[in-house]
This record gives structure tokens, C-alpha cells and sequence, in this order.
């Protein structure tokens, strides 16, 4: 969409609904597009001392419930001032914040703060109508950038070229550390993932962890970073600079890089569902772009996202190729067990991978799916509003709810379903696991959770066996592995120790085995159980191979029979095998065929 609207540098963009996007301009113009229709209209004209800097909608999934105050916006401004906005373009109130200009503002997750950020070196927290709270902090240099914790208790902010996070709690530690070698121009926290993104004037971008650990180092680039920003489902970033527009996974690599003829691209805003973006130019340009290309595997069958609405199916056993298309944009999508699903903007698509032409279809309530879970008898969907289970029939199974459940911020880490149980860590005390009977909805035995001594990092849940005997498998922060039944019958729960650094893990998907990364090694748990018989035993069922060709932190993307694939850091997938045996061994002993499982581990000795 090449046409210039504005006269002058677009400072600042921001999507409200699916398909709506706001953008503000030093023209003193704030337009309003719809990317589908390609159609443009003026909200408003601010008035011409007003320069806006940045700009925020208000959040719009508030407890589930549409609050009446979710249509408006804060647009902060270059002459110290923020401004409250309503949808229609009406200035409802404008604060005096900073002496000098304001530079970004942001809502927190639940829309009872706001912070504001100048070049004063003040951080200002305001409450939801305009009333100062605090000053948070006080620099002696601008502060660029702003952005708050998941649980919005802390506030993130770059000055000079340190990082600081900063608790709202006054007695609370404040950690800070040097990032870059020039100043941060801009920094995003995801809601999701609990990463963090910054990027400088030193032409690097860079990942932490929410401890300040350096996760990625990106190449010097030719010209500062001038703008990045998490899509909402934490899974890519952004990263704009002069006529440059960059796309990277989580863990740093860049997927593709695109070289608009734009000018410094100020600011980058991803529409809710994550699947496009919107740039602010330097030319006056608004630049949109769509995320395509990704890609699904799963044992002989290919799956591409070729269009916004078309998905290609390319089977390698026999090269038979698929083309499936749909009404409306894809937002999700997730292939395994033979089933194939995919939610669009409003309705959500079922296919047996044995029949590409007569898919089931059911309609969506709420618009943005963030994440799809399988298992082998029914699939998970998460959006803005709940859980909700359904069977490959499209019947909705239930719906689990407990207190306090947020669901935008939960991930294929923190949830995990198998064929008959349901497990969610908490946000809110991450030493919690909630699990679920999938059939009822409700919580699993006497209701109480399972607690952990320390914060838990990632969950999983077995899939094969009987339901008595379900275990899961969990990592804390320390990198500590653990497995514990899920079943408790009113004496304490024993939680045992399996093993220590493992950075990743994954149940198989046919058998009761777990694979993870420790240090360097690949490790294979062929039978974890078996500490609950002889915890000296389970060093004899381990299979262990050296993965320190893998580089650091590599991440398990699937373990599909016996074929475990990882992703490295630097993007490539890698796939490994282990020995078919166990698993044909633990078939046998589920059929109860005892002598042929007994002549098999002859014949393996």
C-alpha cells in the first residue's frame, strides 16, 4: 500500500481490532486503514503543537468481559504531554507528564496502569484515568522505551546502555545490567514466553531472559535498530531499522529479511491475532506485511502455509500434492495423530490426514486463537476468553476453568493434554500445576493442586497407559527434572528426581518414553517408571548420546516414533534417531504379549 497519506514521518502505529490499524504522523494526522479493503479515512486532526511519539490502545481482553473505556488510546507527545483519545478521534483528557518530551507510553495487561517514560529520565506510573501514582524512577538520561512484566508488578526500561527492570514495590531489588555498547533505542517484554528483546544504536539486537541472561547476540547490522516487537503468541519478533524489515523466531534467527524502500521503520505493531504487521515509516509511508511460509511436519506429510488463506499438503511417500483453502485468514494450525487443525479468524477446520476433501467445520465464538494442543482422541484450543476441549468430531468435550486463569499468557510449555488428563501452570504461583479430569472438566482427584518446591519452567504429560498411572514429567528453574504420578490417593505425592541441567523435553507421542537435553548429551529415558520399583535401575534405562555438535540451546521440536527432531540455534532442524526397540518392547507389554517381548530382549540381549 504505497500511497502516501501522510505528509510527513509516521511516528507511530497500532491495530485495534482484527483488522484495523490506527497509525499517527508529525502531519498532526492520525488515519485510520483496513488493510483488506485497502481504504483510508482521517480520524482526526490534532491540533499543531502536538508531535506524537507513541501511541497504545487500551487492552481489550479485560477479565472476558468488553469494558465500555476499551475503544480508546494514549498518544504520548513531543511536548511533554500524554493524551487520553477515544476511538472517534475526541481528546477526552491531556496530562502535563514530562518537562521536555514524553517518548512512549504503555497500558499494563489488566488496564489498571498506565506508564509514561520522557526525556527527563523520569518513569511515571498513572492510574487508569489520568492521575499521577508515582514516580517510579529517575534517570539522568532519556528513557527511550518502556514495557511491563507478564504479571505487570514490574516495569522494563532501558537508560544509556543499561537495562533496567524496575518491581512497583519500593523495597524490592531492582536489577540492572549493561546491554548494549550504544543507547537502547527500544525494548518489548512477551506476556507469553517471559523473554525480552532490546535494540541500539549500536546496530544489535539482542534476547534476554527475564534474569537479564544474554539468550541472543545478533551480527552488527548496517544502521541502528530503531524499532522490534514480540508478536502477541511470543513464538516471533520483529526488528525494523533504516529500509529494513527483519522476522526471527524466538530463540534469535532471522527468518527472512525484506528491504522496503521506506526510511527508518519508527515503530512496528502486530495486529491481535499475530499473523500481520504494520510498520511507521520515515517516508510517510505505512508499511503492512503477513506473515507466510510456516510449516508443520509430521511423519510423511509436509504442510505449508503458501498464501494467507492457502495451505499446501505434500505427502514424500508418494508425492502426492494438496492444495486446501479456506474462507479466511490462518491464524493456528497444528498436524499430529493423523488430524489436521486449523483455526481461522472465525471458524475452526478438522481433517483426517487420511481425507483432505471433507473437512469439519464449526464455528469459533471468540476470533484469535493462541494455541492448539493435541492428543490422540481429542485437541485443546486456547483464546482471549477460555479453554475449550472438542473431540476430532467437533463436539465440545468441556471447558476447565479455575481462579485467576489468564489465558493470554499460556504457552505449549506451560499447558499439556493427553488422552484423558489436562495440566496448566499457574501464572500467578509458578510453583502450581493444575490438572484437569479432559472429559468432565473438572479438577483431577481432591482438587488440590500439585505444588512444587520451586518455580516450574516447562510441563508435560505422558500419553500412553492407563489413566491410574499418568505421569508428568516437569522442569523447575534450576534445571532440575522431575516425574510424579498424577493420581494422588490421599497420602503426600512422591516427586522424584530424574535428572539435572535438561534445558528441553518430550514424551514420545507411542510410548511411555522421555527424551530431553542435558548440558551437551541427548538423554533417553526408555522407562521412567521404573523409579518407582528401584531407583538404582534407572541408570541402566537410559540411552545417552553426545550432542555438543548441536551448539547452545537447542530445543526438542518432536519425538515421533523413533525420530527425535531438534532445532538449533541457528534455525536449522536436525533430526536424530534411537533405537527401535524399546518402543516395540513397550508395545508388546501393553498387549500383554510377554513372549514376544521376552524374545525380543533375547535377541537384543
Amino acid at each position: 500500500l504505497n500511497e502516501h497519506k501522510h505528509k510527513e514521518l509516521v511516528s507511530c502505529v497500532g491495530w485495534t481490532a482484527a483488522d484495523e490499524l490506527y497509525s499517527c504522523s508529525d502531519d498532526h494526522q492520525i488515519l485510520k486503514w483496513n488493510p483488506l479493503t485497502s481504504e483510508t479515512s482521517r480520524v482526526v486532526r490534532l491540533p499543531e503543537d502536538i508531535y506524537p511519539t507513541d501511541f497504545h490502545w487500551f487492552p481489550r481482553n479485560v477479565g472476558g468481559k468488553r469494558p465500555s473505556h476499551s475503544e480508546t488510546f494514549v498518544l504520548t507527545s513531543s511536548d511533554g504531554r500524554f493524551h487520553l483519545i477515544s476511538r472517534l478521534g475526541r481528546v477526552e483528557k491531556s496530562v502535563e507528564a514530562h518537562h521536555g518530551a514524553a517518548l512512549a507510553g504503555r497500558w499494563n495487561y489488566e488496564g489498571t496502569a498506565l506508564v509514561t517514560v520522557g526525556e527527563d529520565g523520569q518513569v511515571k506510573i498513572w492510574s487508569k484515568s489520568g492521575m499521577l501514582r508515582s514516580t517510579l524512577a529517575q534517570q539522568g538520561c532519556p528513557v527511550y522505551s518502556v514495557a511491563w512484566a507478564p504479571d505487570s508488578e514490574k516495569v522494563l526500561f532501558p537508560a544509556g546502555k543499561q537495562l533496567i527492570i524496575k518491581p512497583l514495590q519500593p523495597s524490592a531489588k531492582v536489577l540492572q545490567w549493561k546491554a548494549h555498547d550504544g543507547v537502547i533505542l527500544k525494548t518489548d517484554w512477551n506476556s507469553v514466553n517471559d523473554l525480552i528483546v532490546s535494540a541500539g544504536e549500536d546496530c544489535k539486537y539482542k534476547v534476554w531472559d527475564s534474569f537479564g541472561r544474554l539468550l541472543y547476540n545478533s551480527q552488527p547490522q548496517e544502521y541502528p535498530v530503531t524499532s522490534i516487537s514480540w508478536a502477541g503468541d511470543g513464538q516471533f519478533f520483529a526488528v525494523g531499522s533504516f529500509d529494513t524489515l527483519r522476522l526471527c523466531d524466538k530463540t534469535g534467527w532471522c527468518y527472512s529479511l525484506e528491504k522496503p524502500q521506506t526510511g527508518s521503520i519508527w515503530n512496528i505493531s502486530w495486529s491481535l491475532d499475530g499473523t500481520q504487521l504494520a510498520g511507521a515509516c520515515g517516508n510517510g509511508h505505512v508499511l503492512f506485511a503477513h506473515v507466510v511460509e510456516q510449516r508443520w511436519d509430521w511423519r510423511n506429510l509436509e504442510l505449508t502455509l503458501t498464501k494467507r488463506r492457502t495451505m499446501r499438503v505434500h505427502n514424500v511417500l508418494n508425492d502426492a500434492v494438496d492444495s486446501l483453502e479456506f474462507r479466511d485468514r490462518v491464524i493456528k494450525a497444528s498436524l499430529n495423530y493423523g488430524y489436521l487443525v486449523v483455526a481461522t479468524s472465525l471458524q475452526c477446520y478438522v481433517f483426517s490426514t487420511k481425507n483432505w476433501n471433507t473437512p469439519l467445520i464449526f464455528d469459533l465464538k471468540e476470533g484469535t486463537v493462541s494455541l492448539i494442543l493435541q492428543a490422540e482422541r481429542h485437541f485443546l484450543l486456547v483464546d482471549g476468553v477460555g479453554l475449550y476441549l472438542y473431540s476430532y468430531e467437533g463436539r465440545l468435550i468441556s471447558s476447565p476453568k479455575y481462579p485467576g486463569l489468564r489465558t493470554d499468557t499460556l504457552n505449549s510449555q506451560t499447558v499439556s493434554l493427553s488422552s484423558d488428563t489436562l495440566a496448566i501452570k499457574d501464572k500467578a504461583d509458578d510453583k502450581v500445576i493444575y490438572i484437569f479430569e479432559a472429559l468432565s472438566g473438572k479438577p483431577l482427584g481432591d482438587g488440590k493442586p500439585l505444588s512444587s518446591s520451586s518455580e516450574i519452567v516447562e510441563i508435560a504429560l505422558d500419553q500412553k497407559g492407563l489413566t491410574n498411572e499418568r505421569k508428568i514429567a516437569f522442569i523447575d528453574k534450576n534445571r532440575d527434572l522431575y516425574i510424579t504420578s498424577v493420581k494422588r490417593f490421599g497420602k503426600e505425592q512422591k516427586i522424584v528426581n530424574i535428572g539435572t541441567m535438561v534445558h528441553t523435553l518430550a514424551w514420545n507421542d507411542d510410548s511411555n518414553i522421555l527424551c530431553g537435553i542435558q548440558d551437551t548429551r541427548l538423554t533417553v529415558w526408555y522407562y521412567p517408571n521404573v523409579v518407582y520399583v528401584d531407583k538404582d535401575l534407572l541408570p541402566k534405562t537410559l540411552y545417552e548420546k553426545d550432542a555438543s555438535e548441536l551448539s547452545r540451546n537447542p530445543q526438542i521440536v518432536g519425538f515421533v516414533g523413533n525420530e527425535i527432531t531438534l532445532r538449533r540455534a541457528d534455525g536449522s532442524l536436525l533430526h536424530l534417531h534411537i533405537p527401535p526397540y524399546p518402543a516395540i518392547l513397550h508395545g508388546h507389554v501393553r498387549a500383554s504379549r510377554w513372549d514376544s517381548a521376552v524374545r525380543l530382549c533375547r535377541f537384543v540381549k
